[in-house]
């Protein structure tokens, strides 16, 4: 196979070409590299390369596979990862200039099980400062670029992983989402990201954003990319006392494309408030799902407006908790719409924001109650618009872009507070040629039935298929 055949490969085949010994982790290694030296100047997804470890790491699985051991599920693959997870004597940037020296004690759970997956740790990616916005502008690094066209946005704040999947600068990535900074990427880069239920995937080792709402989660090519990933990532850690304790499951295996009979809810507000093109690729979104057999109905649940207010409070005050001392000592090396949005923290009360937590159970519920009684999953558009531009949404050159910039996660935050498994996929494409997403909705901990969904859809469609014009 040539290097670009290889780089078309998803994640899940590209392991398992590895385990039958039809190609060598040397030489997934070798296109990674070979891409990423052609589409970095394009897309500024890559904050440092960490080669040297990756063709160590890369020699050993092709050594441990001549000898006959069983490689593990990942054996043999580049990832790249969002730079706010550690790496025992490295640097974590967080995409910040505050970190910028912070060198790493321990290394964070989810790459430990990435490694022992056999997954090559190739070097962190660009984000969000401090993870800090949904459109991926970043001060002190630059901004990542789409790579469907670098003038709009990437999503963020995991941007550089999705705009380094999409470019096929690696076959998977770790991101983040706290406010739909794993699906935002996904959506506006036209690949697949999952965000899995609170506490399904342990948060040991990564940076904090708001500890009520942060979640880990795989970004990737494909749904069953996104399985396959889970099945390593998911599963109690110690050192994160709220991971919860229910096993991984065999996420890939539930993977049967059959959804015949499957009751699917469409969050009708969500839909309703999208602008014109979006809600046409949606719509004949719909269409692939009644193909497989599956039975759509709208849905308004009451529940969604607590909820939506509930998670402002809720991260905006947990947020201003973890930067308080900074915000202090080195109020300057903040970007101006980072501090806007921690100050404004500091003005929530404190019992506004007892009261968010302690209504988040009985809002969970009602919303269950409402949503999921006559239907298995849900689905609603990632973005209510099409892609911005990272002009229009630059707050720091205009602070009226404030509105657009927040506008980006208005159908994907609600999802954090609720704690609910949630996937984004590719739906189509808008009239300039960049993506449209939508969003996968399960109940707590259904993240197979999810999946399941979305690789069904991905068997009736190519969305997810189709490269930039790199």
């Amino acid at each position: 196979m040539t290097p670009e055949a290889l780089l078309e490969l998803p994640l899940t085949e590209a392991a398992d070409a590895f385990r039958r010994g039809e190609v060598t982790a040397a030489r997934l290694l070798d296109a990674a590299l070979g891409r990423i030296r052609h589409a970095q100047g394009l897309t500024n997804a890559v904050l440092r390369l960490d080669e040297a470890a990756a063709r160590m790491a890369a020699f050993a699985a092709d050594r441990a596979r001549a000898k006959g051991e069983a490689p593990g599920p990942l054996a043999g693959v580049p990832l790249l990862h969002k730079d706010m997870f550690d790496r025992a004597g490295h640097a974590t940037t967080a995409g910040s200039v505050i970190w910028r020296d912070r060198i790493a004690r321990r290394t964070a759970t989810v790459l430990e099980r990435l490694d022992a997956a056999g997954a090559l740790d190739l070097g962190r990616l660009n984000m969000a400062e401090f993870a800090q916005n949904g459109t991926g502008h970043n001060r002190p690094y630059g901004d990542a670029r789409n790579p469907w066209n670098g003038d709009y946005c990437t999503g963020g704040s995991s941007s550089g992983s999705g705009a380094a999947v999409a470019a096929r600068m690696c076959w998977g990535a770790l991101g983040s989402d706290t406010g739909g900074s794993i699906r935002l990427p996904a959506a506006m880069c036209g690949i697949s990201g999952l965000k899995p239920t609170q506490g399904r995937v342990p948060r040991t080792g990564a940076m904090p954003l708001s500890f009520s709402c942060d979640n880990v989660g795989p970004m990737a090519r494909t749904a069953r990319d996104l399985a396959r990933l889970l099945g390593v990532l998911a599963g109690r850690c110690a050192g994160d006392p709220a991971s919860s304790a229910l096993p991984a499951e065999d996420y890939e295996a539930a993977l049967d494309g059959d959804l015949r009979g499957l009751r699917i809810g469409v969050i009708e507000p969500m839909a309703e408030g999208c602008e014109e093109e979006v809600r046409r690729a949606f719509d004949a979104a719909l269409d692939a799902w009644r193909a497989r057999g599956a039975l759509l109905r709208g849905v308004a649940p009451a529940s969604l407006k607590p909820a939506a207010t509930y998670t402002a409070l809720v991260s905006r005050s947990e947020g201003a908790m973890i930067h308080a001392q900074w915000m202090r000592e080195r109020p300057a090396d903040y970007a101006p719409h980072l501090s806007a949005r921690i100050y404004a923290g500091y003005a929530v009360p404190a019992a506004a924001y007892a009261e968010a937590l302690a209504r988040r159970g009985g809002v969970l519920r009602a919303f269950c109650a409402e949503a999921f009684r006559e239907h298995d999953i849900l689905l609603a558009p990632t973005l209510r618009t099409p892609v911005p531009s990272r002009a229009e949404t630059d707050v720091d050159a205009d602070p009226a872009n404030w509105p657009r910039m927040m506008g980006v996660s208005a159908n994907t935050r609600v999802f954090n507070y609720l704690g609910l498994p949630v996937a984004s996929i590719p739906c189509g494409f808008d009239g300039r040629g960049l993506p449209v997403g939508l969003q996968v909705i399960g109940r707590p901990f259904a993240e197979a039935a999810v999946l399941r969904a979305a690789d069904a859809f991905q068997r009736e469609t190519d969305w997810h298929l189709r490269a930039p014009p790199l």
